[in-house]
C-alpha cells in the first residue's frame, strides 16, 4: 500500500498535480505522462477520469489496468515497460491511438472493442496476428518484430494509409505484392533509418515492384514516389519483362509441340508395319470366320479333319493378332511416356520462368550446357554419388544426365551467407575450419505426398520448410539428405515399385521406363555433427549442440530398390561395408541449406546398353513377318473372292445365298470395294450386317432397318457417322480402324437412332483429344455394358454421366466460376485476367443464397477452363463481363457472346473452333488467344471489326496465310507459331498492318514469331 502511495504522489509531482487536492483537481487534468520512474503497476487513475491522453514510459509495468476509470481515453502510450499482453482496454472505446512498441507482446488480442482505433504501434514486439478488427487504422508500426510473411493477415484493414514493416525478416516479393489489397495504403516503410532493412529491400528492382503493384504509394520508405514519371517508369519496366517472358512461355510451348509432332510422326512410322500386318490377319480371321458361318456348300462338319485345320487356323491368326495388338500398345504407351516426360519438362520451364518474373529476377533459373564447368562439374558428382551394385537387381548400369538447372536465388544466398557470418563470428565456429564443413547432399522429393512439382518449386523459391512446417505436415522435423544417390532414389523407386505391381506386366520391362529422376544439389554447412543415437528421435532437444546428425549407410540399413518385392529373388546384399562416404544427414536448420542444382536424369538399362538407338521396345520386325506368313498359309488357303463394286438384287441374294431378299437375316459384304449400299434398307428382316474391308466414307445407306442387331464397319474410310438413322435394334457396333475424329458429335448421333446399343468399338481412330473419348461416349451413351472391348463398371458410368451433366453453361457453373470485381488485379502473372482474378477474387453469392434479379449483370470475369463445354450458351445476360477464358474445353463456334459488348479479353485455346465469326461485334475485345484450334486461315470479316485488339496469338493451328492480319490495324503482339506458312511473303501483311510503321511496325519485328512455320 506505501508503494501505490508512492507511485501515486510521483505520479502527481511529475504532472504537476496537487497530491493533498488530487480529488479536485484530477478531475480536470486531461494528460498525463510518466517518464522513467521503475513504476511496477499503473495506479490511480480513477483520480483522472476525463484522461484523454496517457503517457508511461520506461517503467516495469507487465500488464494496462486501471483504465476501466477512463472512457474517455483517445490515445494511450505505455512504451518500454515490458509488457507481455495487450488488457485492461474494454471501457475504452474512444480509443483513437495505441503506442505499444519496445515491450514483449507475443500476441495481438483483445483489441475486438477498439473500433475507432486509428493508430497502433507495435514495432519491437513478437508478432503481427489478430489484427482483423481494426478495421478503421489508418497508421500501423510493425517494425522490428522478426516478421518472415505478411500473408493475408492485413486483408481485412481496408483503410490502412501508413505502415512500417522495417526491420523484419520479409524476403519475398510475394509478400510485398500482398500488399496491394491495401486499397488506401499511401505511405510504406521496409527500410526506414531507424530500423534496419528487411532482406527484400536488398533485392534488384525491390522499388520498381512495390511502386507497380501499389500505384497509390506516395512514399516508400524516405523517398516521394508520387510523381507521374515514377508510376510510368515502373509500369514500362514491368509490362517489357512480363512481354519478354510471355514470349518465353510461347517459345516454351512451341517446343512441347514440336517434340509432339515429331513423337507423333515417329509413332506413325512405328505403328505402319504392325498396322499392315494386323490389317492383314483381321481380314484373313474375317475371311475364314465368314466361310464357317456363310458357305453351306463347304460342309466341314463331315469332315473333321478339315474343320479341325479350320479352328487351329482361326487360333493361330487370334494368337498372332494379340501379340500384334500387344505391340500397338507398347508403341502407344512409348509414345505417351515421351510426351508426358517432354509436357512435365515443358511445365518446369514455364514454372522457372514465371518465378523468375514474379520475383523480378532475383530467382534466375539457368539452363546449363556441356560448354558450362558447373554443368560439368554437376554430372560428374552425380555420376561419381551412383553406385551399380545398389540397381544392380533393377537391371540398371547407369544414369544419364538430360538436363542440369543453376540456381540464382537472390534471398536464399544472402540467408544462408548470413547465418554461416553469424555462426562463424561465434568462437565455437571460429576454430573450425568451416570449409571441411561445407558437403554438397542430395535431396529428391517424398513420392508419397502426390506433390512433387509443388515440393521442388517451394524450394527454389523459399527454400527448405522450418523444423516447424514440417512438424505440421507431420514430418520430421530434419531435412533428410545424403550423398548417395541410391539412398535419395530409395522412396521413389520403391514407390515406382509398389505402383507398377498394380498393374504388374513383365517386371524387368517395366523397369526399363523407370520415371525421370530429379534431384536438387544443395550447398550444406553440416557444422558440428554426430551420429544417430540409436532409439533417439531425430529432435533438435536431443542433440542440443549439433547443427546435424548422420548415419552411415550400410546393407543392412539400405533397403533401396528392396530384392524382396522381386519376383523370384532373395535378399543378397551386395555393396559397401559401413563407410562415412556413404551417408544420410538430417540437418535442423532450414536456413544452413542452400539449393543450387537440380539435375534431371534417367537410368540406363542393360537392355539399353545392348540396343544403344532403342526406343526402349523391340522395334525391329525380327521373325515376326515370317510367323505371321506361316500362319496366313495353313490349310485352307483361301483363294481371292472376286471384290464386288455395285450391288443389285440378283448380286444380294447370291451373297446372302437367300431366294428373296426379305428371306435375308445375315449379309457378309467383307473385303470388297463398296462405297455405296443403295437401298440396303429395302432389307427389313436384316438383323446381322458385316461391311468391313470396304471404301465407305459414311453410312447414310444404313438407315431405317429396325431388325439390325450387329454391324461390323471396321477397317473402311468413315469420316463420319451423321447418316446412320433408326437402327433401333442395334446392339453391337464396330468401328475400328476408320477416320472417325469428332467423338461428341458421332455419340450424339448414336445416342439419338441408336437406343438399344450395348456394345461399341471405336478404337484405333484419329479422335481429337482422345484421351477424353471414352467419357465423352460413356456419358451420352447410358446403355453400354462394353466399350472398346472393356466392360463398362457403374462407378465409371455414373462419373461420366456426372461429367457430361456439368458440361453445359448453366446458372450453377456461372456463380462457381465467376467474379464481379472491377479492377484487374496487378500482378506479375502470365494468366489471362479471368484465369487469375476467379480464384482470387470469386464472385459473393453461394449456391443456396437468394440472388438479385440483375446477378448476371454484375459478373466481369468468367472462367470456365476444363469444363467439357461443347457451345457457349447462356452468355447472352452477362452484358458487363470483361475478361474470360473457355481454355481446354470442345467448342467447335465462337457464338453466344453477341452480348458481351464490354469483353476486353477472350481465351479459347485448345478447343476446336475452325473460324473466327462469331467476334465482330467485340468492339472492345484487346486480346483474343485461340492457340491449338482447327483454324485455316485469319478471317479477314472478322478481325476488322476488332479494333483495339494488341495482343492475338494463333498458334498450332493450321493457318496457311497471314492474309487478313493487315486489317488489324492496332495489333502490337503476335503469336503465329506452329502452323503452315510456307512463304516469308506473308510478312508484308504486316507490314500493312502497321497505322504508324515505324512504332507499331518495329514492336511487331520483335514480338512477331514464327518459329517452325
Amino acid at each position: 500500500m506505501r508503494i501505490l502511495v508512492t507511485i501515486l504522489y510521483q505520479q502527481c509531482l511529475a504532472n504537476g498535480v496537487s497530491y493533498e487536492n488530487i480529488a479536485h483537481e484530477g478531475s480536470n487534468v486531461s494528460s498525463l505522462e510518466i517518464f522513467f520512474s521503475g513504476f511496477p503497476r499503473m495506479v490511480g487513475l480513477s483520480f483522472f477520469p476525463r484522461l484523454c491522453q496517457f503517457t508511461i514510459l520506461g517503467q516495469n509495468i507487465k500488464h494496462i489496468e486501471g483504465l476501466e476509470c477512463c472512457p474517455l481515453l483517445r490515445e494511450l502510450w505505455v512504451v518500454q515497460c515490458h509488457l507481455t499482453g495487450i488488457s485492461g482496454l474494454q471501457k475504452c472505446l474512444q480509443l483513437e491511438k495505441l503506442y505499444l512498441y519496445d515491450n514483449q507482446i507475443c500476441e495481438i488480442k483483445n483489441l475486438k472493442l477498439q473500433i475507432n482505433l486509428e493508430v497502433l504501434w507495435l514495432n519491437n514486439n513478437l508478432n503481427m496476428s489478430g489484427l482483423d478488427t481494426l478495421q478503421n487504422l489508418k497508421e500501423l508500426n510493425l517494425a522490428d518484430n522478426n516478421i518472415e510473411k505478411i500473408g493475408h493477415s492485413l486483408d481485412p484493414n481496408v483503410r490502412l494509409q501508413n505502415l512500417n514493416l522495417s526491420g523484419n525478416k520479409i524476403s519475398s516479393f510475394k509478400e510485398l505484392t500482398l500488399l496491394a489489397r491495401l486499397p488506401h495504403l499511401r505511405e510504406l516503410a521496409l527500410k526506414d533509418p531507424t530500423s534496419t532493412s528487411n532482406p527484400v529491400c536488398l533485392l534488384c528492382n525491390y522499388a520498381t515492384h512495390v511502386i507497380y503493384h501499389i500505384p497509390g504509394l506516395q512514399r516508400l520508405d524516405t523517398y516521394d514516389v508520387f510523381s507521374k514519371q515514377v508510376k510510368e517508369a515502373a509500369e514500362s519496366t514491368v509490362m517489357k519483362k512480363m512481354m519478354y517472358y510471355n514470349m518465353r512461355v510461347h517459345t516454351a510451348q512451341r517446343n512441347l509441340a514440336e517434340i509432339q509432332l515429331s513423337l507423333m510422326e515417329r509413332k506413325k512410322t512405328m505403328l505402319q508395319l504392325p498396322g499392315e500386318c494386323i490389317k492383314t490377319l483381321n481380314h484373313a480371321l474375317k475371311s475364314v470366320c465368314s466361310i464357317c458361318r456363310s458357305d453351306p456348300a463347304t460342309d466341314f462338319s463331315r469332315d473333321p479333319a478339315m474343320e479341325h485345320k479350320i479352328l487351329s487356323k482361326i487360333e493361330a491368326l487370334r494368337e498372332r493378332l494379340v501379340l500384334r495388338t500387344r505391340r500397338l500398345d507398347e508403341i502407344e504407351a512409348w509414345y505417351e511416356r515421351g510426351l508426358t516426360h517432354a509436357t512435365n519438362m515443358m511445365e518446369y520451364t514455364v514454372q522457372f520462368l514465371l518465378m523468375e518474373l514474379e520475383s523480378v529476377g532475383n530467382i534466375r533459373l539457368e539452363e546449363g550446357c556441356s560448354k558450362d564447368p558447373w554443368f560439368t562439374s554437376c554430372c560428374d558428382l552425380l555420376h561419381s554419388r551412383f553406385s551399380h551394385s545398389d540397381f544392380k537387381v533393377c537391371n540398371i548400369a547407369g544414369i544419364k544426365i538430360n538436363r542440369v538447372i543453376r540456381i540464382h536465388n537472390s534471398a536464399l544466398r544472402l540467408r544462408f551467407e548470413d547465418k554461416l557470418h553469424t555462426l562463424l563470428a561465434s568462437k565455437e565456429s571460429a576454430s573450425q575450419n568451416y570449409r571441411r564443413r561445407l558437403e554438397h547432399l542430395f535431396y529428391v522429393a517424398d513420392p508419397e505426398q502426390n506433390s512433387e512439382r509443388e515440393d521442388i518449386l517451394c524450394i527454389l523459391e523459399e527454400g527448405f520448410k522450418t523444423t516447424k512446417q514440417n512438424k505440421a505436415l507431420e514430418r520430421e522435423g530434419t531435412i533428410s539428405l545424403s550423398n548417395s544417390l541410391s539412398v535419395v532414389e530409395q522412396p521413389r523407386i520403391e514407390h515406382a515399385l509398389r505402383q507398377a505391381t498394380v498393374v504388374v506386366f513383365y517386371f524387368l520391362k517395366y523397369y526399363c521406363f523407370l520415371p525421370i529422376g530429379q534431384v536438387i544439389v544443395s550447398k550444406v554447412f553440416v557444422g558440428h555433427s554426430m551420429p544417430i543415437r540409436e532409439g533417439d528421435p531425430l529432435d533438435r532437444s536431443r542433440y542440443p549442440r549439433a547443427y546435424s546428425v548422420y548415419r552411415n549407410v550400410d546393407t543392412k540399413h539400405r533397403t533401396a530398390i528392396s530384392e524382396g518385392m522381386l519376383p523370384n529373388s532373395t535378399k543378397t546384399h551386395t555393396g559397401p561395408e559401413c563407410s562415412p562416404r556413404r551417408r544420410q544427414w538430417f540437418v535442423f536448420d532450414h536456413e544452413l541449406v542452400l539449393p543450387e542444382y537440380i539435375i534431371y536424369f534417367e537410368y540406363i538399362t542393360t537392355r539399353d546398353q545392348e540396343q544403344p538407338h532403342s526406343t526402349g521396345i523391340d522395334d525391329t520386325p525380327s521373325n515376326n513377318i515370317i510367323l505371321d506368313r506361316e500362319v496366313l498359309n495353313m490349310e485352307p488357303v483361301l483363294k481371292p473372292q472376286p471384290r464386288l463394286l455395285s450391288l443389285d438384287d440378283k448380286i444380294l441374294l447370291n451373297v446372302a445365298k437367300a431366294n428373296v431378299l426379305s428371306q435375308i437375316t445375315v449379309l457378309n459384304l467383307h473385303g470388297n470395294s463398296l462405297s455405296k449400299l443403295k437401298e440396303i434398307s429395302r432389307l427389313t428382316a436384316l438383323r446381322h450386317l458385316t461391311i468391313s474391308f470396304n471404301e465407305f466414307t459414311h453410312l447414310d445407306d444404313i438407315s431405317h432397318m429396325p431388325n439390325l442387331e450387329f454391324l461390323d464397319a471396321s477397317y473402311n474410310r468413315l469420316v463420319t457417322i451423321e447418316g446412320l438413322r433408326r437402327l433401333g435394334q442395334l446392339k453391337q457396333l464396330d468401328l475400328r480402324w476408320n477416320m472417325l475424329t469428332k467423338a461428341r458429335e458421332d455419340t450424339a448421333v448414336l445416342r439419338k437412332h441408336t437406343p438399344a446399343l450395348l456394345k461399341l468399338d471405336t478404337r484405333y481412330n484419329p479422335w481429337i483429344r482422345s484421351k477424353t473419348v471414352r467419357m465423352t461416349i460413356l456419358g451420352q451413351l447410358t446403355t453400354l455394358t462394353h466399350l472398346n472391348d472393356m466392360m463398362v463398371a457403374e462407378e465409371e458410368a455414373a462419373y461420366a454421366v456426372l461429367m457430361t451433366a456439368g458440361s453445359k453453361i448453366n446458372q450453377a457453373s456461372l456463380l462457381v466460376h465467376s467474379s464481379t470485381n472491377s479492377d484487374r488485379p496487378r500482378s506479375l502473372s502470365l494468366l489471362s485476367t479471368a484465369q487469375h482474378l476467379c480464384p482470387l477474387s470469386p464472385a459473393p453469392w453461394g449456391l443456396t443464397r437468394e440472388l438479385e434479379l440483375d446477378w448476371t449483370a454484375k459478373i466481369t470475369a468468367l472462367n470456365l477452363d476444363s469444363q467439357r463445354i461443347s457451345k457457349l450458351i447462356s452468355l447472352n445476360k452477362l452484358v458487363n463481363l470483361r475478361w474470360a477464358s473457355f481454355n481446354d474445353n470442345d467448342i467447335s463456334k465462337v457464338e453466344g457472346l453477341d452480348s458481351c459488348l464490354k469483353l476486353e479479353e477472350l481465351s479459347l485455346n485448345n478447343n476446336s473452333i475452325s473460324t473466327l465469326n462469331g467476334l465482330s461485334k467485340l468492339h472492345c475485345l484487346n486480346k483474343l488467344s485461340v492457340d491449338g484450334n482447327q483454324l485455316s486461315s485469319l478471317d479477314a470479316s472478322a478481325l476488322d471489326r476488332l479494333t483495339n485488339l494488341s495482343f492475338m496469338s494463333v498458334e498450332n493451328n493450321y493457318i496457311s496465310s497471314l492474309h487478313g492480319i493487315q486489317r488489324v490495324r492496332s495489333l502490337l503482339e503476335l503469336y503465329i507459331g506452329n502452323n503452315q506458312i510456307s512463304t516469308s511473303r506473308d510478312i508484308y501483311y504486316l507490314k500493312a498492318s502497321g497505322r504508324e510503321r515505324r512504332t507499331v511496325g518495329s514492336r511487331l519485328s520483335h514480338l512477331f514469331s514464327m518459329d517452325a512455320v
